[in-house]
């Protein structure tokens, strides 16, 4: 089944709202009563207020528990720099959770900042820094763009001179770092938990939330974009 990859980002351009929930009303009776309820639950906890840039992520493991967490945590969108290093989730690691979010590619670290930018996004780079804040008082009143670097290195300078602020986790240890993985993990929880109990307007709007929808749906029909394609048609 296909991902939510830039391929399938425009699939349902060209239909108005209604067109949406109407095709989505048809292709949902394809599927168990029960994978609908599921869909219309989880949709409602789904944001794009809150998303994740992961800059030349190469081990398979941390790729894919990055995305695992973004799913569990409700975080729609990841943003994948490939300058270096291709993205690769393990599908043992991910759990499926690629099928669930979307995965935006790009080749530079400016662009991805651009196009976040665009969106209305603030750029945050999760690292020490002379200028940083603890990841419990950073401001998510604005829409947040959290930063990761690779494995060894962290994030490139490119990375850390164009972004808008800095966040860190703090640590009481020796290790002077956490994995990236674990790193996502906890300040994708600490945010999102901060947002949900906030007058924030998080959630997707009526009309996102049935595009999403139509995406999910794509996933658990089978041949799911012929399928679409078929009732898009009809």
């Amino acid at each position: 089944m296909p991902e939510i990859t830039p391929d399938y980002h425009h699939f349902f351009d060209g239909l108005s709202h209604d067109e949406r929930q109407d095709l989505y009303r048809r292709a949902s009776e394809l599927f168990s009563d029960n994978k609908r309820d599921l869909f219309d639950r989880l949709v409602l906890n789904r944001t794009r207020h809150i998303c994740v840039v992961l800059e030349d992520v190469y081990q398979a493991h941390n790729a894919s528990a990055v995305l695992r967490s973004c799913d569990c945590f409700g975080v729609q969108d990841v943003h994948v720099v490939e300058n270096r290093n291709q993205y690769c989730p393990n599908p043992d690691v991910a759990m499926g959770s690629n099928k669930w979010v979307d995965i935006y590619k790009y080749h530079t670290i400016t662009d991805s900042y651009d196009a976040l930018r665009q969106r209305g996004y603030r750029i945050v780079a999760t690292l020490p820094h002379e200028k940083d804040t603890l990841i419990a008082d950073l401001d998510i009143s604005q829409p947040v763009a959290l930063v990761f670097g690779t494995e060894l290195t962290g994030l490139t300078q490119e990375a850390i001179d164009n972004a808008d602020a800095f966040v860190k986790i703090p640590m009481y240890g020796f290790t002077e770092s956490f994995n990236i993985s674990v790193s996502a993990a906890l300040s994708l929880y600490a945010l999102t938990e901060r947002m949900r109990h906030s007058n924030i307007r998080w959630q997707l709007s009526a009309e996102e939330q049935t595009t999403l929808k139509l995406y999910w749906a794509m996933q658990v029909i089978k041949d799911g974009p012929s399928v679409m394609r078929h009732l898009m048609q009809s």
